[in-house]
């Protein structure tokens, strides 16, 4: 079995390259069929992965000391040249050397270089940010999370089968069901383009997902879906509002638990159920958000995780290339 080959930007986000090599670290010891291309200035890179375990016939470096800094425009990133640690993991995706290419760098720029570089997957307008969303039940697939500010009917419909078919990839023993995001639960809500493509996927059915309708912010966690779509603003006003509330929730519970001697003492005597409520709202183990639209697998990591948040979104590497997500895509879309 020929070993999956991913694309790393080493130094992208904060704290890189060491977090990018501890990630690769931690990823590696569960996955012996995974090669890493490693981007980035070499010296730094070296003196951090002589520190790890990793074997090194596991990785290769690919040197440059130039890279994409997070206070850089998309447009004043794509000027720096092709010989940034980003644009080089991008291309090496491109000319077939890498399965799949992960960055904790810029957004913006990552979203624009992978443009310039990769094809849009035949009948597709416009790419889509994705990624994982905690329920009740599981997980959810929630896009677009920012790439699009505006969508039309036809990207919204898009979003549906690109999220399903990443659902199918990640989850594939699960039923793939769709909801878009709106202001209520009424047939009659929404804007136009949002009623219109309620209309659209009511009506044609698809083999790859249940179409369920309408879903509320305040329903988005309760497992009932797994697929839900909206456009960039909204998705991403939603994301932030939910990343806000689960760090005020175990802020203050921490708080409560440490504030006295009873509430150190509940605090122990619950310590297992306070370790699997932390684990369910930890972002890390959530990272790893995918630009789905284009012909080849773009994964970003969050640019302030850590090495276990790093290692979780090339785990998410790992699956949509076994998962063959790009063919579900392409064997689905209308």
């Amino acid at each position: 079995m020929n070993p999956i080959n991913i694309a790393v930007d080493a130094m992208g986000g904060e704290n890189s390259p060491n977090k990018v090599i501890k990630g690769i670290e931690i990823h590696s010891k569960e996955n012996k069929n995974i090669f890493y291309n490693i981007f980035g200035d070499c010296n730094k890179i070296e003196t951090t992965i002589k520190k790890t375990k990793i074997p090194s016939n596991l990785y290769k470096i690919i040197h440059t000391q130039n890279y994409i800094e997070d206070t850089d425009s998309p447009l004043s990133a794509a000027k720096k040249g092709k010989d940034t640690s980003m644009w080089l993991s991008i291309q090496s995706l491109k000319d077939n050397q890498s399965d799949a290419i992960v960055s904790a760098g810029n957004t913006g720029a990552l979203f624009v270089i992978a443009k310039l570089n990769l094809k849009m997957i035949d009948k597709i307008d416009k790419p889509a940010l994705s990624a994982l969303w905690p329920n009740r039940n599981g997980m959810n697939i929630v896009l677009d999370l920012g790439a699009n500010i505006e969508c039309s009917e036809k990207n919204l419909v898009d979003f549906s089968l690109m999220g399903s078919a990443l659902h199918k990839s990640l989850f594939e023993n699960e039923i793939s069901k769709v909801a878009l995001l709106n202001i209520g639960s009424e047939e009659l809500k929404g804007n136009s383009v949002i009623k219109n493509t309620y209309q659209i996927l009511n009506e044609k059915k698809n083999s790859l997902f249940e179409f369920k309708g309408y879903i509320e912010g305040n329903h988005i966690m309760d497992g009932d879906v797994n697929v839900i779509v909206t456009d960039g603003f909204t998705g991403n006003v939603a994301l932030k509002t939910a990343e806000g509330t689960a760090n005020f929730i175990t802020s203050e519970l921490k708080n409560t638990f440490n504030n006295s001697f009873l509430g150190k003492l509940s605090g122990f005597l619950n310590i297992n159920n306070l370790k699997k409520f932390k684990k369910k709202l930890d972002p890390r183990l959530y990272n790893g958000a995918i630009l789905l639209g284009l012909d080849k697998p773009v994964i970003k990591s969050h640019g302030s995780t850590d090495a276990i948040g790093f290692a979780n979104s090339l785990k998410v590497c790992e699956k949509i290339i076994k998962g063959n997500l790009i063919d579900k895509i392409k064997k689905n879309i209308i």
